[in-house]
């Protein structure tokens, strides 16, 4: 499973609020992730580590926005 498929089960089961604020990926997300962007600096990345790379950095500012919000509505629950 690529890192940011976790992110996308994780909204596809209807968090509550306070689960969307407190959600973290997993240790083996996280380590894919640096593992890309250690490559990226040392190798380069193939074509497709890239668009996953890309995906990731999306569903980041992605889940950002979408935490915030969440902290702001389990406020006001």
């Amino acid at each position: 499973m690529k890192a940011y498929e976790e992110v996308l089960e994780f909204i596809a089961a209807g968090p509550s609020s306070n689960a969307l604020a407190d959600f973290q990926a997993s240790p083996q997300s996280k380590e894919r992730v640096f593992a890309l962007i250690r490559k990226e600096k040392n190798e380069g990345l193939t074509p497709e580590e890239k668009a996953e790379l890309d995906d990731c950095m999306q569903i980041e500012h992605l889940m950002n926005l979408v935490k915030a919000r969440a902290r702001r509505r389990a406020a006001n629950e």
